[in-house]
């Protein structure tokens, strides 16, 4: 028998950051990946300010987990969506984050700024909820398969 201590992988939980300001789309939201048993450790923040502090973890967001996944409203107070994804094409260290947008916007502009920006995905929130369910689903599937950590066998 080989000496030595022997690893395996852990998965932890996948993070989901939704960039959103208004509290009934995160009520939404969070019933929709109920709905769709997508497991999740869902955090969100109300801002593209708060975002960026988020994934940089500065201030009081430095114990914050990397997300798998940004859900980006890009209809936000103080520095608006289109303008967070530029700082994250920008950021050597945060420029591989994967990001959907999701928002009420329809327009086409918003949509090919957004994709150019590096957005994985352009969802535009659908009015009912099995819409909005099955665009929670697709906007999921763009989700890194959470963290892994070796851990000794025990």
């Amino acid at each position: 028998m080989p000496c030595g201590e022997l690893n395996y992988l852990v998965m932890t939980e996948r993070v989901l950051l939704y960039v959103e300001d208004e509290d009934a789309a995160v009520f939404l939201l969070e019933t929709a990946l109920k709905e769709a048993s997508i497991d999740v450790n869902l955090y969100r923040v109300s801002d593209g300010e708060q975002a960026l502090a988020f994934l940089k973890k500065a201030g009081d967001y430095r114990e914050m987990p990397r997300p798998d996944l940004i859900l980006l409203d890009l209809n936000l107070p103080r520095k608006n969506g289109l303008e967070l994804l530029s700082d994250l094409k920008e950021s050597q260290d945060l420029s591989s984050l994967s990001v959907v947008v999701f928002t009420s916007s329809s327009l086409a502009a918003d949509k090919r700024k957004s994709l150019a920006l590096g957005a994985q995905e352009y969802i535009t929130k659908p009015a009912s909820f099995d819409g909005f369910v099955a665009a929670v689903k697709s906007a999921c599937s763009h989700m890194k398969n959470g963290h892994h950590k070796h851990q000794p066998a025990g």
